[in-house]
């Protein structure tokens, strides 16, 4: 029973990680406003929605390609090569091959969760809500004072890519427990016989 209940919430998890990875995972966007006198102008200067993949994909145009690779191979890769070892190691009949691959899923399972807390802090950074910088100046243009006001305005929110990839990272967690669990059952089962 726990094997099948693995199975099913690393197929639940899969399910969870393509939205994860393609939906939004935090929108950012900057105004910056001027004010002369009584009227004022704002500009947009950024706004931006990047999911997983995007950021991924900015961060190598941008030549960041030790950060872009981190990234993808614990947010991409490690999770392909987790439900490609799961559904093989459901599917296969020898308990010694089942336990080595579920074992090893354990094992990387955990490394995975390394991207979790470096988007999270990355979002953390980011998260700068309503932050406004405001900047008086005076200037003089022939002999006639005028009070400029340049501020900004930053807001950042976490987008639902973030609780889809999130919510893959507990369920892929908690599928392999449940996968763990099962074969500790099957070994119980066959000491007892």
């Amino acid at each position: 029973m726990f094997k099948h209940l693995g199975f099913y919430f690393n197929l639940v998890a899969l399910f969870l990680f393509v939205p994860g990875i393609f939906l939004p995972m935090f929108s950012l966007s900057m105004d910056v406003t001027a004010q002369i006198g009584g009227p004022s102008l704002t500009t947009e200067l950024m706004d931006k929605e990047l999911s997983l993949l995007g950021t991924i994909q900015e961060l190598w145009q941008d030549e960041r390609l030790f950060v872009a690779g981190l990234i993808f191979i614990f947010s991409i890769v490690i999770p392909l090569i987790k439900a490609l070892l799961v559904l093989s190691a459901y599917l296969t009949e020898n308990i010694h091959i089942e336990r080595s691959i579920i074992d090893f899923v354990g094992k990387i399972g955990k490394w995975s969760m390394a991207d979790v807390f470096v988007v999270a802090i990355f979002l953390a950074i980011l998260s700068t809500d309503h932050a406004e910088t405001e900047s008086q100046q005076t200037l003089v243009i022939f002999g006639f004072k005028l009070d400029l006001i340049i501020s900004s305005e930053t807001l950042s929110v976490v987008g639902n890519g973030f609780y889809f990839f999130t919510a893959y990272c507990l369920m892929s967690l908690l599928g392999t427990q449940f996968s763990q669990r099962g074969l500790s059952h099957k070994n119980d089962l066959k000491i007892n016989k």
